[in-house]
């Protein structure tokens, strides 16, 4: 009986002993781990990388970094083999060496979407098991709760402008057509964009900027601002909001109009602003559109008038010729007389022949 007790004795201290030195073994915590990011915020095309160190060396380890493939894409790990199933990339490591070759840190880079316009939030979460020592003699608690590492994504974001153009002059109580143009060639975008506006004037005037939206609702940015009160979206590549507005002032003087876009879900704060002066002119002092003049007429005198020409060089006239030129008629008289006078001596010498 007391050899039993002995044994019973003795089983029972060995499992203690080996229960006890298990929960050594696994019972440890990496609480020296640290991750970090080499920035917090980049832009598209841009690169971060996840740097892990485990505080101490460690002879295997293997860890999970899952990430949203639509934003980011695997570039290259350090510190072990990978595995990259298009959400998830695994670096695995085991110490060959049998402990002589360990590590005390790793990284993974990622690259973000180059095609990306917005600003996105996004987290890269790390989880890590088959952690132990350089000689596999103590060996790490898994993490199971992912470390989380938030990072932004944001755009080289352009300043929107806003401008204020119309043609010619404006005068006072005549309603004008006025262009207001909102533009950004990458402007951020926000959900709840407003445009309002506000008149400064010495004059005791009023100002009222009217328009229609696609709608076929109008209405009065001065008094109650532009679109709905719960605002409009805007943002993204080569934004170009074009406002066609009826713009009345009731006396002449100078304005300063104000404009404002405002973020109604960022207790309006004001994305944009732009102040516009208007010198607005009297009717009495704008010049009206000249008549066009008729053409003179000049009245017709009692007798006509030759209308005389410039005088102009001459040609020099051919002298007067002084002895005229005979006429074929004279020639023949003359023929016909010579005729007359051989035949008359033929006659005589034949007689005197004879």
């Amino acid at each position: 009986m007391k050899k039993i007790t002995k044994i019973v004795v003795f089983l029972v201290v060995a499992i203690m002993f080996s229960l006890s030195l298990q929960s050594y073994v696994h019972a440890a915590s990496l609480d020296s781990i640290d991750i970090t990011l080499s920035s917090e915020k980049i832009m598209p095309g841009e690169e971060v990388t996840v740097d892990v160190k485990f505080g101490k060396p460690l002879g295997s380890y293997t860890f999970d970094f899952a990430y949203d493939n639509k934003l980011l894409e695997f570039v290259s790990a350090e510190g072990g083999t990978t595995n990259d199933n298009g959400t998830r990339i695994r670096v695995y490591y085991f110490d060959s060496s049998g402990g002589t070759n360990p590590r005390e840190s790793m990284s993974i880079t990622f690259k973000a979407k180059t095609d990306l316009i917005t600003t996105n939030p996004t987290d890269i979460s790390i989880t890590a098991e088959g952690l132990a020592n350089n000689d596999a003699s103590e060996e790490y608690d898994d993490i199971t709760t992912p470390i989380v590492k938030n990072l932004t994504i944001e755009p080289d974001y352009k300043d929107y402008e806003i401008n204020l153009n119309y043609d010619g002059q404006i005068v006072e109580e005549e309603e004008k057509q006025v262009k207001l143009t909102i533009r950004s060639a990458l402007g951020k975008s926000y959900d709840h964009a407003r445009l309002i506006a506000k008149v400064q004037t010495t004059t005791g005037g009023t100002v009222t900027l009217k328009g229609t939206d696609e709608q076929m609702v109008e209405h009065e940015i001065i008094q109650s601002g532009w679109g709905d009160a719960s605002g409009y979206k805007i943002g993204g590549k080569d934004v170009n909001q074009t406002l066609q507005l009826t713009a009345l002032f009731t006396k002449a003087g100078e304005y300063t109009i104000t404009f404002e876009l405002i973020d109604r879900d960022s207790a309006d704060s004001v994305i944009a602003s732009k102040d516009v002066t208007v010198n607005v002119q009297s009717k009495a002092t704008t010049p009206s559109t000249p008549e066009p003049e008729e053409p003179e007429v000049t009245p017709p005198t009692s007798e006509e008038e030759t209308p005389t020409t410039p005088e102009t060089s001459k040609p020099e006239q051919e002298e007067t010729p002084t002895t005229l030129p005979k006429t074929g008629t004279e020639n023949m008289y003359s023929i016909i007389s010579l005729l007359i006078i051989l035949l008359s001596t033929v006659y005589i010498m034949q007689k005197r022949k004879d």
